[in-house]
């Protein structure tokens, strides 16, 4: 038995900390209808030559988010999230082949938010940058911005529909026109987004839930129960015999016992200690 030395433990105390005050915040549940999806020019040629398309799954790579004061409104700033869409898409080309493709689509969120002001000047040091004698042009500390800083958080986006549709019919939505793609996105894809390539297009609808908050950081006093260390030791794994950890794992009666209740099925995927009644006697 490891003796333990509780001179580590302090009383109650209040203690002064810095942390990010979430001062506004929304959740929303977007239904973006007929986005255009923008293809380079080595996958355009596979969707002028597909019979039918069907979306496979879509995934959020990446976001950009500009924050702007709002005139006349002290404390409000207008917020635009620009999401970047992955579209993978099964493309039937005909004979019964497909081909799997993927493309980007976008979506520009606009929202007001509250976030308080702070007109002051806040610089921090720089502990990588902290020599004695300090170059003047690597400065020891950096500026921080007095706008608040926006969290976004996305849910994986859920396909509702898509077509494919013929470029001479106007349709749908295009606010990410090929001029305006990111180099970070364009990298994920092979070969050159251009304009004016092929003859069909293909528009996607989403579902999207997402959360927005406006933090900024702040100082406050909290009450604090007392500091302690870690009671457990660290002890080494050893290479025990792979039977005997066998032996303790339970049988998984979930596996072999298909749930018929509707109610249940949701109980076993939320709880991983669902059995189906296999206790039951």
């Amino acid at each position: 038995m490891v003796e333990r030395n509780n001179s580590c433990v302090r009383q109650s105390e209040q203690v002064c900390i810095s942390v990010n005050r979430i001062f506004d915040s929304a959740r929303d549940k977007d239904c973006l209808e007929d986005l255009k999806v923008q293809f380079t020019d080595t996958v355009q040629d596979v969707i002028d030559h597909a019979t039918a398309v069907r979306t496979k799954c879509v995934d959020v790579i990446s976001t950009s988010i500009t924050v702007e004061e709002i005139p006349f409104n002290c404390g409000f700033y207008h917020v635009t999230v620009r999401y970047y869409f992955c579209v993978k898409l099964e493309v039937c080309v005909g004979n019964g082949r497909s081909i799997e493709v993927e493309g980007v689509a976008a979506y520009d969120k606009k929202i007001i938010l509250f976030g308080s002001e702070k007109d002051v000047s806040v610089f921090k040091s720089d502990p990588a940058n902290n020599d004695f004698c300090t170059n003047p042009d690597c400065m020891g500390c950096h500026t921080e911005c007095a706008l608040p800083t926006v969290v976004v958080e996305v849910a994986h986006p859920i396909s509702l529909d898509t077509k494919l549709v013929e470029k001479c019919r106007p349709f749908g939505h295009c606010c990410l026109p090929c001029d305006c793609i990111p180099q970070i996105i364009r990298q994920r894809f092979n070969g050159c987004f251009k304009e004016g390539l092929g003859t069909q297009s293909v528009y996607v609808s989403l579902g999207v839930f997402s959360v927005i908050r406006m933090e900024r950081q702040v100082q406050l006093m909290i009450p604090a129960a007392q500091l302690v260390l870690p009671e457990r030791d660290s002890t080494p794994v050893a290479n025990g015999d792979p039977c005997s950890i066998f032996e303790k794992m339970c049988f998984p009666c979930d596996s072999f016992m298909p749930v018929s209740d509707p109610h249940n099925m949701n109980c076993c995927n939320n709880n991983n200690n669902c059995n189906n009644g296999c206790n039951k006697k």
